[in-house]
């Protein structure tokens, strides 16, 4: 059997259920989640987002979603679908919530407004008990359900704390018709008139992505790639979306090659709602030399063999929500360099379990750093999956969601 077959087959064998992760968190941590489940478990939730496929929050919604099941809670996952124009326009909200200088035209307000207007017509939410709207994409849905009884939450997943004024202002009027408005760190709080929550994303662990694999297994994956191994790996996975910052992080490369051997590695995908990531990519494959290796490719196995097999993990992102990527590296024991801005702060205390850098000058020296010195890298790395084994894992986040429907009295029972 491949190995991505042999690992899916592992993955999905009950791993869904709450009581896999008990050597992680103890029973009294499991009593405590079932308690709260049991207050909730006739109850029926939506789930409503642009793509099934790439970025963080698909990586959120297909192991929460999936639990939540397995546990009784039935837990429905609708996608909307837009024309390119549609997605053109909601990539500049995505922007502009982020801090970019926008201009969203009066045009674009109506291919989006439309388009939404369309999908409100197919997705059937009557019967539901909570609905859990996700990003700027299916926002306005809430318009078209005046009727409504039960809650509607809008979770917003990005980096709010520079929004551009303009691009607030007019998703504002959307937002504010929600029961409530989740963020992922307290402060994206925004002066909404509704009640507003934080809840921190978290890491399947046995997910292909994430579960365990043999140094026999790392090596074959890498090698089926094409990956060589002869120098240390410094890899960043994400996709490719300039946020994220790979121009920044192959000046990085460059500027510590002087110093290091090392090759870099650049992986990744572009989210299906992501119109500007082949443009991205096409940018990094132009900035890359002999030494840079450039894959487009969703392959979580290979994610997981690169995050295990790589001296050091980049996130040099300029802007970032939470930054699973991160998580998922420090749950492999990795040494991790992010960028000191978002949810990275939240989850790399500096120095301690991993570095924060502000520049490509900063990022250039601690892969020196790391590089040059094998112990510091085994030391940051035992204390980063520590962290995440503590914080960041599934459980916990189900946990959260537990605590947030529970407060909304038409589901407490």
């Amino acid at each position: 059997m491949p190995l991505h077959s042999s690992v899916v087959a592992q993955s999905t064998l009950g791993l869904h259920s709450l009581e896999h992760y008990e050597p992680l968190i103890g029973a009294s941590s499991l009593e405590r989640i079932s308690r709260k489940a049991d207050r909730v478990r006739t109850m029926r939730i939506a789930h409503v987002s642009s793509t099934f496929y790439g970025g963080g929050v698909t990586e959120l919604l297909t192991p929460l979603t999936l639990m939540q099941n397995a546990m009784g809670i039935e837990t429905d996952w609708h996608l909307i679908q837009g024309t390119p124009g549609f997605f053109a326009g909601t990539k500049k909200l995505h922007n502009g919530l982020q801090g970019e200088d926008v201009d969203f035209s009066d045009t674009e307000r109506a291919v989006y407004e439309e388009v939404v207007f369309e999908n409100a017509t197919r997705i059937h939410l009557d019967d539901c008990d909570a609905v859990i709207v996700h990003d700027p994409q299916p926002l306005p849905l809430i318009s078209h359900f005046s009727d409504r009884e039960m809650p509607w939450l809008w979770q917003c997943h990005v980096d709010l704390s520079q929004p551009f004024g303009p691009t607030l202002a007019y998703l504002r009027n959307f937002a504010e018709q929600y029961d409530g408005a989740i963020f992922s760190l307290p402060e994206y709080a925004q002066d909404f008139a509704v009640s507003q929550h934080f809840v921190r994303p978290a890491i399947d662990p046995f997910s292909p992505k994430n579960c365990e694999l043999s140094d026999a297994q790392v090596e074959r994956c890498l090698s089926g790639h094409g990956i060589p191994t002869d120098r240390p790996l410094v890899t960043q996975i994400s996709r490719f979306d300039r946020w994220k910052d790979p121009l920044g992080v192959i000046q990085a490369f460059r500027l510590a090659r002087q110093q290091v051997d090392c090759r870099l590695v650049l992986i990744g995908s572009s989210a299906s709602d992501d119109p500007e990531g082949a443009a991205v990519l096409e940018a990094v494959k132009r900035a890359a030399d002999e030494s840079v290796i450039v894959l487009a490719v969703d392959d979580p196995v290979l994610v997981n063999a690169l995050q295990r097999r790589s001296a050091v993990i980049l996130q040099k992102s300029t802007r970032e929500g939470f930054g699973l990527t991160v998580t998922e590296a420090m749950w492999k024991g990795a040494a991790v360099i992010g960028g000191n801005v978002g949810g990275i702060r939240h989850q790399i205390e500096d120095g301690w379990n991993g570095f924060l850098v502000n520049s490509p000058d900063e990022a250039a020296a601690r892969i020196v750093q790391l590089l040059k010195d094998a112990r510091l890298r085994e030391q940051l790395g035992s204390r980063a999956k520590e962290s995440v084994r503590e914080k960041f894992l599934m459980s916990r986040l189900l946990e959260d969601w537990l605590d947030l429907l529970i407060s909304y009295e038409r589901i407490a029972v």
